[in-house]
Protein backbone atom coordinates (compact mmCIF):
# COMPACT_ATOMS: atom_id res chain seq x y z
CA UNK A 1 0.00 0.00 0.00
CA UNK A 2 1.40 3.37 -0.96
CA UNK A 3 1.84 6.23 1.49
CA UNK A 4 -0.97 8.13 -0.20
CA UNK A 5 -3.46 5.41 0.67
CA UNK A 6 -2.06 4.92 4.16
CA UNK A 7 -2.60 8.62 4.72
CA UNK A 8 -6.29 7.92 4.46
CA UNK A 9 -6.02 5.13 6.98
CA UNK A 10 -3.55 6.58 9.36
CA UNK A 11 -1.89 9.92 8.94
CA UNK A 12 -5.20 11.88 8.69
CA UNK A 13 -6.26 10.51 12.08
CA UNK A 14 -2.89 11.35 13.56
CA UNK A 15 -3.39 15.00 12.73
CA UNK A 16 -4.80 16.93 15.70
CA UNK A 17 -8.53 17.16 16.18
CA UNK A 18 -9.47 20.84 16.49
CA UNK A 19 -11.63 21.40 19.51
CA UNK A 20 -12.62 24.32 21.64
CA UNK A 21 -11.09 23.46 24.96
CA UNK A 22 -12.01 24.85 28.37
CA UNK A 23 -14.34 23.53 31.07
CA UNK A 24 -16.15 20.44 29.76
CA UNK A 25 -14.12 20.52 26.55
CA UNK A 26 -10.86 19.67 28.30
CA UNK A 27 -9.83 16.06 28.37
CA UNK A 28 -9.13 13.09 26.15
CA UNK A 29 -11.14 12.45 22.98
CA UNK A 30 -11.36 9.27 20.93
CA UNK A 31 -12.36 8.97 17.27
CA UNK A 32 -15.52 6.92 16.69
CA UNK A 33 -14.31 4.72 13.83
CA UNK A 34 -17.88 3.85 12.83
CA UNK A 35 -18.50 7.48 11.88
CA UNK A 36 -15.41 8.20 9.81
CA UNK A 37 -16.18 9.36 6.28
CA UNK A 38 -13.06 8.93 4.18
CA UNK A 39 -12.17 11.10 1.16
CA UNK A 40 -14.15 10.46 -2.02
CA UNK A 41 -11.33 11.51 -4.33
CA UNK A 42 -9.43 8.38 -5.40
CA UNK A 43 -5.75 7.52 -5.30
CA UNK A 44 -4.35 6.46 -8.67
CA UNK A 45 -1.77 3.67 -8.86
CA UNK A 46 -0.09 1.92 -11.77
CA UNK A 47 2.04 -1.21 -11.42
CA UNK A 48 3.17 -2.38 -14.84
CA UNK A 49 6.29 -3.58 -16.66
CA UNK A 50 8.27 -3.68 -13.42
CA UNK A 51 7.51 -0.07 -12.47
CA UNK A 52 5.33 1.26 -9.66
CA UNK A 53 3.71 4.69 -9.90
CA UNK A 54 1.63 6.60 -7.39
CA UNK A 55 0.26 9.33 -9.60
CA UNK A 56 -1.67 11.14 -6.85
CA UNK A 57 1.11 11.15 -4.26
CA UNK A 58 2.49 14.63 -3.52
CA UNK A 59 4.95 14.68 -5.12
CA UNK A 60 4.24 11.69 -7.43
CA UNK A 61 6.26 8.51 -6.95
CA UNK A 62 7.78 6.37 -9.70
CA UNK A 63 10.19 3.54 -8.80
CA UNK A 64 11.11 0.02 -9.86
CA UNK A 65 8.90 -2.63 -8.25
CA UNK A 66 11.80 -4.98 -7.55
CA UNK A 67 11.62 -5.18 -3.76
CA UNK A 68 14.74 -3.01 -3.39
CA UNK A 69 15.02 0.36 -1.68
CA UNK A 70 14.81 3.33 -4.01
CA UNK A 71 15.26 7.00 -3.03
CA UNK A 72 12.11 9.12 -2.99
CA UNK A 73 12.44 12.90 -2.71
CA UNK A 74 10.06 15.52 -1.37
CA UNK A 75 8.22 13.44 1.24
CA UNK A 76 8.69 14.47 4.89
CA UNK A 77 7.83 11.08 6.36
CA UNK A 78 10.14 8.85 4.29
CA UNK A 79 13.07 9.13 1.89
CA UNK A 80 13.17 5.62 0.43
CA UNK A 81 10.58 3.10 -0.71
CA UNK A 82 10.60 -0.57 -1.70
CA UNK A 83 7.72 -2.20 -3.57
CA UNK A 84 7.63 -5.99 -3.76
CA UNK A 85 5.21 -7.88 -6.01
CA UNK A 86 4.33 -11.00 -4.01
CA UNK A 87 1.94 -12.44 -6.58
CA UNK A 88 -0.69 -11.35 -9.12
CA UNK A 89 -2.89 -9.90 -6.35
CA UNK A 90 -0.55 -9.01 -3.47
CA UNK A 91 1.96 -6.18 -3.07
CA UNK A 92 4.15 -5.26 -0.10
CA UNK A 93 5.53 -1.76 0.47
CA UNK A 94 8.25 -0.72 2.90
CA UNK A 95 9.07 2.93 3.59
CA UNK A 96 12.30 4.05 5.22
CA UNK A 97 13.78 7.27 6.53
CA UNK A 98 17.48 7.56 7.24
CA UNK A 99 17.81 3.83 6.66
CA UNK A 100 15.18 2.95 9.28
CA UNK A 101 11.87 1.28 8.46
CA UNK A 102 9.06 3.73 9.28
CA UNK A 103 6.11 2.03 7.56
CA UNK A 104 5.18 -1.32 6.08
CA UNK A 105 2.00 -2.47 4.42
CA UNK A 106 0.54 -5.38 2.51
CA UNK A 107 -2.28 -4.87 0.02
CA UNK A 108 -4.21 -7.87 -1.25
CA UNK A 109 -6.60 -7.34 -4.16
CA UNK A 110 -9.69 -9.56 -4.31
CA UNK A 111 -9.98 -12.10 -7.16
CA UNK A 112 -12.53 -9.91 -8.97
CA UNK A 113 -10.17 -6.91 -8.74
CA UNK A 114 -12.85 -4.62 -7.36
CA UNK A 115 -11.82 -4.49 -3.70
CA UNK A 116 -8.63 -4.80 -1.69
CA UNK A 117 -7.63 -5.45 1.92
CA UNK A 118 -4.77 -3.53 3.53
CA UNK A 119 -2.77 -4.26 6.68
CA UNK A 120 -0.21 -1.71 7.84
CA UNK A 121 2.17 -0.58 10.56
CA UNK A 122 3.31 3.06 10.54
CA UNK A 123 5.74 4.88 12.83
CA UNK A 124 6.63 7.66 10.39
CA UNK A 125 5.20 10.31 12.71
CA UNK A 126 5.12 8.40 15.99
CA UNK A 127 7.77 8.65 18.70
CA UNK A 128 6.33 5.64 20.49
CA UNK A 129 4.68 2.44 19.34
CA UNK A 130 3.75 2.31 15.65
CA UNK A 131 0.20 2.88 14.52
CA UNK A 132 -1.32 -0.33 13.22
CA UNK A 133 -4.55 -0.99 11.39
CA UNK A 134 -6.45 -2.44 8.47
CA UNK A 135 -8.56 -0.99 5.73
CA UNK A 136 -10.81 -1.98 2.86
CA UNK A 137 -10.38 -0.32 -0.52
CA UNK A 138 -12.80 -0.05 -3.42
CA UNK A 139 -11.76 0.31 -7.03
CA UNK A 140 -13.56 3.08 -8.90
CA UNK A 141 -11.59 2.80 -12.15
CA UNK A 142 -9.50 -0.01 -13.59
CA UNK A 143 -5.82 0.27 -14.37
CA UNK A 144 -4.27 0.02 -17.83
CA UNK A 145 -4.41 -3.24 -19.79
CA UNK A 146 -1.75 -5.72 -18.78
CA UNK A 147 -1.05 -4.09 -15.42
CA UNK A 148 -1.02 -5.64 -11.95
CA UNK A 149 -4.31 -5.98 -10.08
CA UNK A 150 -3.18 -3.16 -7.75
CA UNK A 151 -3.37 -0.72 -10.65
CA UNK A 152 -6.36 1.59 -10.86
CA UNK A 153 -8.16 4.32 -8.93
CA UNK A 154 -8.98 3.42 -5.32
CA UNK A 155 -10.93 4.95 -2.45
CA UNK A 156 -10.94 3.81 1.18
CA UNK A 157 -14.30 2.14 1.77
CA UNK A 158 -13.86 1.39 5.48
CA UNK A 159 -11.31 1.20 8.27
CA UNK A 160 -10.90 -1.29 11.08
CA UNK A 161 -8.66 -2.40 13.93
CA UNK A 162 -6.90 0.95 14.24
CA UNK A 163 -4.64 1.04 17.28
CA UNK A 164 -5.72 3.40 20.07
CA UNK A 165 -2.64 5.61 19.70
CA UNK A 166 -3.94 6.72 16.29
CA UNK A 167 -7.38 7.73 17.51
CA UNK A 168 -6.88 9.42 20.88
CA UNK A 169 -5.87 12.99 21.70
CA UNK A 170 -5.86 15.24 24.76
CA UNK A 171 -6.56 18.99 25.01
CA UNK A 172 -6.13 21.47 27.84
CA UNK A 173 -7.05 25.17 27.77
CA UNK A 174 -5.67 27.59 30.32
CA UNK A 175 -5.78 31.35 30.15
CA UNK A 176 -6.47 31.48 26.43
CA UNK A 177 -3.73 28.95 25.63
CA UNK A 178 -4.58 25.58 24.09
CA UNK A 179 -2.31 22.60 24.66
CA UNK A 180 -2.55 19.41 22.60
CA UNK A 181 -0.81 16.09 23.12
CA UNK A 182 -1.20 12.67 21.56
CA UNK A 183 0.06 9.14 22.33
CA UNK A 184 2.13 9.21 19.13
CA UNK A 185 4.18 12.17 20.37
CA UNK A 186 2.63 15.19 18.64
CA UNK A 187 2.09 18.33 20.71
CA UNK A 188 1.63 22.07 20.60
CA UNK A 189 0.75 25.00 22.85
CA UNK A 190 -0.68 28.09 21.17
CA UNK A 191 -2.94 31.04 21.86
CA UNK A 192 -6.50 30.55 20.63
CA UNK A 193 -6.46 33.84 18.74
CA UNK A 194 -4.74 32.70 15.55
CA UNK A 195 -1.20 33.36 16.74
CA UNK A 196 1.19 30.92 15.12
CA UNK A 197 3.22 28.54 17.25
CA UNK A 198 5.50 25.52 16.76
CA UNK A 199 4.09 22.07 16.13
CA UNK A 200 6.24 19.33 17.65
CA UNK A 201 6.64 15.63 16.89
CA UNK A 202 5.45 15.48 13.28
CA UNK A 203 7.86 15.71 10.32
CA UNK A 204 5.03 16.90 8.09
CA UNK A 205 3.89 19.83 10.26
CA UNK A 206 6.13 22.61 11.55
CA UNK A 207 3.67 25.29 12.74
CA UNK A 208 0.04 25.65 13.78
CA UNK A 209 -2.59 28.28 14.49
CA UNK A 210 -5.82 27.84 16.43
CA UNK A 211 -8.70 30.30 16.36
CA UNK A 212 -12.17 30.12 17.87
CA UNK A 213 -15.06 30.28 15.41
CA UNK A 214 -18.16 30.52 17.56
CA UNK A 215 -19.18 29.34 21.00
CA UNK A 216 -18.27 25.67 20.53
CA UNK A 217 -16.17 25.71 17.36
CA UNK A 218 -12.65 26.44 16.25
CA UNK A 219 -10.40 26.26 13.22
CA UNK A 220 -6.92 24.78 13.33
CA UNK A 221 -4.47 25.44 10.49
CA UNK A 222 -1.41 23.22 10.12
CA UNK A 223 1.62 24.43 8.14
CA UNK A 224 4.88 23.05 6.85
CA UNK A 225 7.63 25.51 6.00
CA UNK A 226 5.10 28.33 5.73
CA UNK A 227 2.67 26.43 3.50
CA UNK A 228 -0.79 25.38 4.69
CA UNK A 229 -1.08 21.58 4.54
CA UNK A 230 -4.35 21.03 6.43
CA UNK A 231 -7.27 22.89 8.00
CA UNK A 232 -9.46 21.29 10.67
CA UNK A 233 -12.85 22.78 11.55
CA UNK A 234 -14.36 21.27 14.69
CA UNK A 235 -17.61 21.76 16.55
CA UNK A 236 -18.38 20.44 20.01
CA UNK A 237 -21.94 19.26 20.63
CA UNK A 238 -24.21 21.16 23.01
CA UNK A 239 -23.89 18.41 25.62
CA UNK A 240 -20.09 18.47 25.34
CA UNK A 241 -19.83 14.75 24.63
CA UNK A 242 -18.87 14.67 20.95
CA UNK A 243 -16.95 16.70 18.38
CA UNK A 244 -17.68 16.79 14.67
CA UNK A 245 -14.50 17.36 12.67
CA UNK A 246 -14.03 18.39 9.05
CA UNK A 247 -10.48 17.66 7.88
CA UNK A 248 -9.43 19.53 4.75
CA UNK A 249 -6.19 18.10 3.35
CA UNK A 250 -4.88 21.06 1.36
CA UNK A 251 -1.77 19.26 0.21
CA UNK A 252 -3.62 16.40 -1.49
CA UNK A 253 -6.92 18.21 -2.16
CA UNK A 254 -9.10 15.82 -0.15
CA UNK A 255 -11.60 16.15 2.69
CA UNK A 256 -12.90 13.76 5.32
CA UNK A 257 -15.13 13.97 8.37
CA UNK A 258 -15.22 12.11 11.67
CA UNK A 259 -16.54 12.35 15.19
CA UNK A 260 -14.64 12.11 18.44
CA UNK A 261 -16.17 11.07 21.76
CA UNK A 262 -15.07 12.55 25.08
CA UNK A 263 -13.62 9.89 27.34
Amino acid sequence: MNKSLSAGLCLLLLCPIGAMAGGPFDGTWKVDMSKVQMPKKPDVLVLKDGMYECKTCVPPVSIKADGQDHPVAGHPYFDAMAVQVVDAHTVKETDKKGGKVVAASTTTVAPDGKTAHVEFSDSSNSSGAPVTGTGELKQVAAGPAGSHALSGSWVTASMGQMSDNATEITFKEDGGMLSMSSPTGQSYQVKMDGTEGPYKGDPGISAVTVKTAGKNSMVETDKRDGKVVAVLTSTVSADGKTMHVLFDDKLRDRTMTFEAVKQ
